[in-house]
């Protein structure tokens, strides 16, 4: 047998199939005591050395949802910058019908993966961490982008939803808007609380907020919601939403930005050629994407991970979707 050992070796040496070999080195169960210590023992007299702690130059990119097109950005980005690197990506996508967060996580680890990067991965905060923490502990270490964690020993890459809401409102009350609402998904995500706080903060109530989902749809109830009750601005938690805030306000007749401001969130590519464009708050991607990159790289290279957050100031981009109160 020439060369590095792989899987197939293992399996042929200890009589069992290769499955069998990686659901052993996993650590699954339903594994007899004897099947677990041939493989190990095959293990050990071929000298093989699992893939998570080989180095295969290879970074892998977990996203929640590839049809996001904010999620898709983000992913062209690292793309780019790794390459700048040497170094090449692997993109698994948990949005899919046939995967979940903890399949995607799995599949980088079955594929060898030096490190990670996961896009929104931590935001739930209601979500389970296991997943992240056991390809933690297989040694592959993992760089968040807006989320956190503090049972993770990750470093959190997030742009501020403080400075994002402020900048939205003082915009919208420089346009004379008083009543101003707040369209944004369910408040187990860290962007919905830390968005909420900062809107809470500038004088608002809860009245003036609309929880719903992250995407037209959602935009669309949660702007029926805060129509009803009398906004003449609407600030979202996403373009996605925001989009949905527009068609509402059409199907309602009416127009924007003369009858309802809208501002978004993310500057999706595109939201420059909608009608009407749309004003959003602009995520500093490349920025973002560039101090997951060097946090990840010097993790691969030995140096321990600054568990910190590092937090990004975002940029308002007015255009056409916002205007004077009537």
């Amino acid at each position: 047998m020439g060369g590095r050992p792989k899987m197939a070796d293992l399996a042929s040496h200890a009589g069992v199939s290769t499955a069998t070999v990686s659901r052993v080195l996993r650590g699954k169960p339903g594994i007899s005591d004897a099947t677990r210590e041939a493989v190990l023992r095959a293990a050990t007299e071929l000298d093989y050395v699992p893939r998570a702690q080989q180095r295969t130059g290879i970074i892998g990119i977990f996203l929640p949802d590839l049809t996001n097109p904010s999620f898709a950005v983000f992913a062209e980005r690292l793309d780019a910058v790794l390459l700048q690197h040497g170094r090449q990506c692997v993109v698994v996508n948990a949005g899919s019908p046939s995967a979940s967060e903890q399949a995607a996580l799995e599949a980088l680890r079955d594929l060898g993966v030096d490190a990670a990067i996961s896009v929104s991965g931590a935001s739930d905060l209601e979500a389970d961490t296991t997943p992240q923490q056991q390809l933690i502990a297989a040694g592959v270490p993992m760089v968040f982008i807006n989320g956190n964690a503090t049972d993770l020993p990750s470093r959190f890459i997030n742009c501020s939803d403080e400075e994002a809401i402020r900048s939205s409102v003082t915009h919208l009350r420089s346009l004379g808007h008083e009543r101003i609402g707040l369209a944004i998904g369910p408040k187990r995500f860290l962007p919905s609380q830390r968005k909420i706080a900062a809107f809470q903060r500038l004088g608002f109530t809860r009245s003036s907020i609309a929880r719903t989902i992250f995407t037209v749809e959602g935009g669309q109830l949660a702007a029926g919601r805060l129509i009803d009750s009398g906004h003449t601005a609407i600030v979202c938690g996403s373009d996605l939403m925001a989009l949905g805030v527009v068609r509402e306000a059409r199907a309602r007749g009416l127009e924007v930005p003369d009858d309802l401001s809208v501002i978004g969130f993310d500057d999706s590519p595109l939201m420059a050629f909608t009608n009407p464009a749309l004003t959003t708050v602009r995520q500093p991607v490349q920025a973002m994407c560039e101090a997951a990159v060097s946090s990840i790289i010097r993790a691969v290279e030995g140096d321990t991970l600054d568990c910190t957050e590092l937090v990004f100031h975002p940029d308002l981009i007015i255009r056409e979707s916002t205007g004077p109160v009537s």
